[in-house]
């Protein structure tokens, strides 16, 4: 992914120069305006990348964002900077009384090295009080990279990223609680699994036994399924092993099944396993298209997909069962057909 590999080698700089930067000026110049230019926005081109933003609060003029970039003569996103030193948690309310006042949707507050990205979910043109993106740019995973893609000049969808952005940030925030009751389990968490295992009166001391063994057994949990993941794989492996040293050499089929058709038959379990299970959506590969089907059934297609060749295709169903071809830039673009998707699989469900 070329995002990854830019995305990387910025990280890579900014573990090689951090110490030798003192300002927020300089780590505006050293690590966020690259960033910028990484998402393809031209940095020198005034009408599109912005510094020092005028966003004046009401009787309070003269009030500026650091930069705001702009799509059509709209602001798209502002950026508050840091130095990279800083502890961002301070500085949010800033960036809250800028975003009010702009017509943007999206608000980023950086160091150059921790990156907040907000939106208003919770109230119109009220920016959040949490992020729904947070990362560290020196510790990216493949799947943060997916979401920063997302704000890429090629790739800016305002309503694509406002849906999947609740999503993000709940998700975010329910790992983090999960996280929190592992480590430290609150009265309320212990309560509800004591309350179910103790039959006598929960006391003080039952209590505090009770916080130990929570914490304990989740822990013990956590520790066996990573060990059956293991065992498991380490399984399949062996008979993988030992069915190719029995089978006599044959002629390789033309079908061959990519990382990347798989993804996108998951981009679309995800879309419908909100209306029915997930072994009811079963995948074909052919040479001319990936298939996606209901029930393992050819005559009820959910979708074909046509990803192998220098344009991609998402092949979509009508009521009559013809397929209609629209094309796509990547997989991400998926989201785009969740009605389409969702429409053909009622539309055989009442047969």
């Amino acid at each position: 992914m070329e995002l990854y590999s830019q995305l990387k080698g910025l990280a890579d700089k900014i573990e090689q120069l951090k110490d030798k930067i003192d300002t927020e000026e300089s780590t505006k110049h050293a690590f966020t305006l690259p960033f910028i230019n990484i998402l393809g926005y031209d940095t020198f081109n005034p009408t599109e990348v912005v510094p020092e933003f005028t966003a004046d609060l009401g009787l309070k003029k003269g009030e500026k964002v650091d930069y705001a970039i702009f799509q059509n003569n709209v602001p798209i996103l502002i950026i508050e900077c840091k130095n990279w030193k800083q502890n961002l948690d301070v500085h949010n309310s800033q960036l809250f009384r800028y975003f009010h006042v702009t017509k943007t949707r999206f608000a980023l507050l950086t160091n150059g090295i921790q990156y907040r990205f907000y939106t208003d979910l919770e109230a119109t043109n009220k920016m959040d009080e949490k992020p729904f993106l947070e990362f560290d740019i020196t510790k990216l995973k493949e799947s943060t990279v997916r979401e920063i893609e997302k704000f890429h000049k090629s790739k800016f969808d305002i309503s694509l990223i406002v849906d999947n952005a609740s999503n993000l940030k709940y998700t975010r925030e329910i790992k983090s609680l999960i996280d929190r009751e592992i480590t430290e389990p609150s009265q309320d968490f212990v309560k509800l699994f004591a309350s179910k295992a103790y039959n006598g009166r929960l006391t003080a001391k039952v209590m505090e036994e009770f916080t130990e063994i929570v914490s304990k057994a989740f822990n013990q949990i956590i520790s066996e399924r990573v060990s059956d993941r293991l065992n498991s794989a380490l399984n399949k492996e062996e008979e993988k092993q030992q069915a190719e040293d029995q089978i006599v050499e044959q002629p390789k089929t033309k079908v061959e099944t990519t990382d990347e058709e798989i993804e996108a038959y998951q981009i679309v379990v995800a879309i419908l396993r909100r209306k029915i299970g997930k072994d009811r959506i079963v995948h074909r590969d052919t040479q001319s298209y990936f298939g996606i089907l209901l029930d393992d059934n050819n005559r009820k297609p959910i979708c074909r997909l046509h990803l192998n060749g220098s344009t991609k295709y998402i092949g979509l169903f009508d009521q009559d069962k013809k397929e209609n071809k629209v094309k796509i830039e990547t997989i991400d673009d998926i989201y785009r057909y969740e009605k389409n998707l969702l429409n053909t699989l009622k539309l055989y469900d009442s047969e």
